[in-house]
């Protein structure tokens, strides 16, 4: 069978599958599944068979974890989802993370209020991961505007990167059993402090395999009297950052994306920092070709004026055909396309529902 692209979009109102060939022209959509219920967390699991995981979390009948083994034409609940043990204090709010572990059963998955939580048995089971979930400094995290949530986990061996909103970027070098805050040049607009040692409003964080010690951190920016602290950059696996924001409209926004092929290529939707809105009304996505020294707008296709949505920090994606295309959802229901690494933008769907997060594989 020919290659696919799978698009997993992720709404206010429950999951959405798209479909398409190679050549991206049209995509067939299904669901909405879980229907009714907020998804903000989805994963494609193409390592071996395709697996697609999305969380499904309703204020009113508790945490789900769904699961697909064809590719999102069918989903079943996990025997459970993640739960703070009885004596813990804590209350599940949300899950805002689900990543894959080295075997092919394991799952690692943040939540609300900020911890994590790890299975083996492709997600029927969960165990609270002690070395961050009871940190010294997790009972001092503050929640952010969309709440006190773990909601980036990226793995590099034995190496694991958190990001906290608000607690800042925590690093294992063992797997998982213990965690560091590294937070030196990642700035805060919201203290008295500019340079906490935690505390940070850390939006995403993205690598690339093919550069090692290198992370990207689209943080929370924005700040008039703090300039530069939005976007920025790690050469040595995230024990020291730098501002990558120069040429850019603004260093506030949500998502970060890397090319698959290109460690040197990374993709930023810069919003304004009050509106968490598209600056002046403009849509753009922004392009640096070598590593933040430089950026470049790209918006053909997107809407000229009048144009006031948000992109969330898991609500963009790249897919890994030979000529990549970029993907976006937008809190107003529309996802949009852009082809060639996003040099041409079109908009495949106008009026799902509020969208939360979007990921794309290809299978």
């Amino acid at each position: 069978m020919s290659e696919r692209v799978v698009l997993c979009i992720g709404t206010k109102k429950g999951l959405f599958v798209a479909e398409s060939g190679r050549a991206r022209g049209r995509f067939n959509l299904r669901g909405p599944f879980g229907s009714g219920v907020a998804v903000y967390s989805a994963l494609i699991d193409n390592r071996f068979s395709p697996v697609i995981y999305a969380s499904s979390c309703s204020p009113f009948f508790g945490m789900n974890v769904l699961r697909s083994t064809d590719l999102g034409n069918r989903f079943k609940e996990t025997r459970s989802a993640p739960a703070f043990p009885g004596d813990d204090g804590r209350v599940m709010g949300n899950i805002w993370s689900i990543e894959t572990g080295k075997n092919k059963k394991e799952l690692w998955c943040g939540v609300e209020p900020a911890s994590l939580f790890h299975s083996d048995d492709n997600g029927n089971s969960w165990e609270l991961v002690a070395g961050i979930s009871h940190h010294d400094h997790a009972r001092k995290w503050q929640p952010g505007n969309g709440g006190l949530c773990l909601h980036t986990i990226v793995r590099d061996g034995d190496r694991m990167h958190l990001g906290i909103s608000t607690g800042g970027h925590y690093v294992s070098e063992d797997a998982g059993q213990t965690f560091k805050a590294a937070n030196k040049g990642v700035g805060a607009g919201f203290v008295p402090n500019p340079y906490p040692e935690f505390g940070q409003c850390v939006h995403k964080i993205a690598m690339h395999e093919k550069a090692p010690g290198r992370l990207y951190m689209q943080n929370h920016g924005g700040w008039d009297d703090r300039p530069g602290i939005g976007v920025l950059r790690s050469d040595d696996h995230g024990q020291n950052w730098y501002s990558i924001a120069a040429g850019l409209p603004s260093d506030f926004g949500f998502p970060i994306v890397v090319h698959p092929d290109d460690p040197d290529v990374v993709y930023v939707v810069p919003l304004e920092g009050t509106t968490r809105t598209c600056p002046g009304g403009k849509p753009a996505v922004y392009r640096s070709q070598n590593g933040g020294k430089s950026w470049k707008k790209l918006n053909k296709g997107m809407p000229k004026k009048d144009s006031y949505f948000t992109v969330l920090r898991d609500a963009m994606d790249i897919d890994r055909m030979k000529s990549p295309a970029l993907y976006f959802g937008t809190t107003t229901g529309q996802l949009w396309i852009g082809r060639d690494g996003g040099e041409q933008w079109d908009c495949l769907f106008d009026s799902l529902p509020p969208i939360n997060c979007v990921k794309a594989a290809v299978v």
